[in-house]
């Protein structure tokens, strides 16, 4: 006998004795089928373009640093781009002539004293002359020596056989029409006597600054005189340097020193602070018994001296401290550089950075970085004097006059001078320190910056970061993990769990501002309780836990096993709290009410806002949760049933961990 299975209205009889569910109640419209299948699709798609972009991003950037850094690894170069033969040979006298060239290196000027007194510009490229305006009464002034003012491109005087200055300036103006023009235009000042009774200045040496116009002339008869604006004063005789024949001198920038060199090799520094009372700072020999100092040129910034004499050799100078107490300075011998075949003849320094360049009386150029005391580029030459030369506004250039009269045109490509092997891994001596040491400030506000390159605080400040960091990190991630994967609630491990992994997204870039601006001046205001908290809050969980263990079983019980953590945490914030709400009080018991002046009292430690403290506990921040995640997911792939046989064998958690 057979008996039908009874079945519900609009059911399937076999599916209700089997407990199954009804085949037509999981079918689904065909059109919702394609539309998931497209979503699928259309997703599938996204996230491949996605990690192919992400692909071809990383290989970009690292294409883009490759080729960045790829110029490091090729040595300066340099070649002679052009010369205009000149009419006549130079004239003999020392600072007769002086040449330059634009910002474009598309002009280069000659102003040529002497008998010719001539104002000349040529086509940088062709060589061919610009015709252009002269001053007028320049026909009328015999010019004996000219002089650039330091620091400038622009500024320069005349001096003329009868003791007198004329201030020139130099300006170009870049027309556009179908093509770029750079128009010159030369004005001259009003004249003044700079020596008592009319004499041939033979060199020059002038500055205009902010206080006002310093000059210094060497006459024929070998006086050297020194005025300053408004003039109105007797010129000032310098005769320290006594019988010694003067070769050159030069203002700082700032129109503050005044340093002159002599036949005899030493140099001679003075105080210009004052205006019209020069004062003799220091007195000393900078060139080999027998030598003579030839040429002089500070380079950008004033601090850095450059001096070449008659054997060949260039070195920088530097006012260093005698002692860290001390303010006293004196000029010492920083870096010395290869030597010339030959006498020294010019030095003309960047408008950039700490580069320089010097020739000699046989043609030859030589391209230096200050800073890392390196010669970076020889150009020979052909045994012509170089008579004065000029490097380019943008330092990728230079023009030099031989004593034939010809003007030489270089193309430089330098464009990474400041950077070595050794200026990155060893000590190098700075302008303004004391010796040679480990710095690393690439960049500064400041066009006479001297960048310092220094790997090792990167190298050390790496380290450090990361030590303190991980001294932050690792014990929260390690311990967190362990009580999220033994002890905590599964409730709660399904929500703390997916947020703290959530923390990983965080930009280090964002974590880092934020703890510039914000956390870093708050830790210097609460760095008493911080200390304070290092005690207190371990010891409020100590005292808590012990607690607990002595409270009723029947009051211990109605807490679910795993919600721990809900008690401890108004003990910490509690803790923390009373900590910050006697930060004062704690800074005046413990560290006599100034606890930046006990650090540098005791410890010998000077407090600096942004210091490792404040990296420890951002990039620790920053850090938790890839070592929690880890190791978490590493405790929870243990088997359960391991854990569970451990348990069940009497063992505790903590010894089952």
């Amino acid at each position: 006998m057979t008996s039908e299975s009874p079945s519900a209205p609009g059911g399937s009889p076999a599916a209700e004795v089997y407990g199954q569910t009804p085949l037509h109640s999981i079918s689904q419209p065909s059109h919702s089928l394609t539309w998931r299948r497209i979503v699928d699709r259309l997703a599938q798609a996204v996230i491949t373009m996605g990690g192919i972009a992400v692909i071809l991003s990383i290989i970009g950037i690292f294409v883009f640093l490759v080729r960045e850094v790829t110029p490091l690894f090729f040595p300066p170069q340099g070649i002679q781009s052009g010369k205009v033969a000149g009419a006549s040979p130079v004239e003999a006298l020392p600072q007769s002539s002086l040449v330059g060239m634009d910002e474009y290196q598309e002009l280069i000027y000659q102003f040529i004293g002497g008998s010719d007194r001539q104002i000349r510009f040529f086509n940088a490229r062709s060589g061919t002359p610009i015709a252009h305006d002269l001053p007028s009464g320049l026909d009328k002034i015999h010019i004996t020596s000219i002089a650039r003012a330091v620091g400038t491109g622009d500024r320069f005087a005349f001096g003329t056989d009868d003791g007198r200055l004329i201030p020139v300036m130099l300006e170009f103006t870049a027309g556009f029409g179908e093509t770029r023009q750079i128009v010159p235009t030369i004005t001259l000042g009003s004249p003044v006597q700079l020596t008592p009774v009319a004499e041939r200045i033979i060199r020059l040496a002038y500055q205009p600054t902010e206080r006002g116009t310093l000059t210094a002339a060497l006459t024929d008869r070998g006086s050297l005189w020194y005025s300053a604006s408004p003039f109105d004063h007797a010129p000032v005789a310098l005769t320290d340097h006594g019988s010694e024949p003067v070769t050159a001198f030069i203002f700082d920038s700032r129109g503050e020193t005044l340093v002159v060199g002599t036949a005899g090799g030493n140099l001679y520094s003075y105080n210009v602070r004052e205006g019209d009372q020069p004062s003799l700072m220091e007195a000393l020999s900078v060139a080999p018994s027998g030598a003579s100092v030839t040429a002089l040129s500070y380079l950008i910034g004033d601090r850095s001296l450059v001096i070449g004499n008659s054997a060949g050799g260039v070195s920088v100078w530097m006012p260093v401290r005698q002692d860290q107490e001390s303010a006293i300075t004196r000029i010492r011998p920083i870096h010395h550089f290869d030597t010339h075949p030959a006498s020294v003849t010019g030095i003309s320094p960047s408008l950039r950075d700490k580069g320089f360049i010097t020739g000699d009386a046989q043609g030859n150029l030589f391209v230096h970085y200050s800073t890392s005391a390196q010669t970076l580029l020889k150009l020979l030459g052909n045994n012509r004097a170089i008579r004065t030369l000029t490097f380019s506004p943008k330092a990728d250039g230079a023009v030099a006059l031989t004593d034939q009269g010809d003007l030489l045109t270089y193309g430089i490509h330098n464009p990474h001078p400041e950077v070595t092997v050794a200026a990155l891994f060893t000590p190098v001596w700075y302008e303004g320190y004391e010796r040679p040491e480990h710095v690393w400030q690439s960049s500064s506000g400041a066009d006479d910056f001297e960048a310092k390159f220094g790997f090792l605080p990167l190298i050390y400040g790496t380290l450090k970061g990361t030590f303190y960091a991980m001294l932050v990190a690792v014990p929260l991630a390690l311990l967190g993990a362990i009580y999220t994967s033994m002890f905590m609630h599964p409730y709660l491990r399904s929500k703390i769990k997916p947020t703290i992994e959530i923390m990983a997204a965080l930009p280090t870039v964002i974590l880092g501002f934020l703890a510039g601006l914000w956390l870093a001046p708050t830790l210097e205001q609460i760095f008493p309780a911080m200390v304070a908290m290092t005690v207190v809050v371990p010891a409020s969980v100590a005292v808590t836990a012990t607690l607990w263990q002595y409270l009723p079983a029947t009051l211990i019980y109605r807490q679910r096993p795993g919600m721990e953590s809900f008690i401890l945490i108004p003990v910490i914030i509690g803790s923390v709290w009373l900590c910050l709400s006697l930060n004062q009080p704690i800074e005046s018991l413990l560290f006599g009410a100034d606890y930046k002046t006990w650090l540098a009292t005791h410890w010998g430690l000077r407090y600096d806002q942004r210091n490792a403290l404040v990296v420890g506990f951002t990039m620790g921040f920053a850090i938790v949760p890839i070592i929690f995640t880890i190791s978490e997911e590493a405790l929870s792939y243990v088997p359960r049933h391991l854990i569970a046989g451990s348990l069940a064998l009497g063992a505790t958690r903590w010894q089952t961990l």
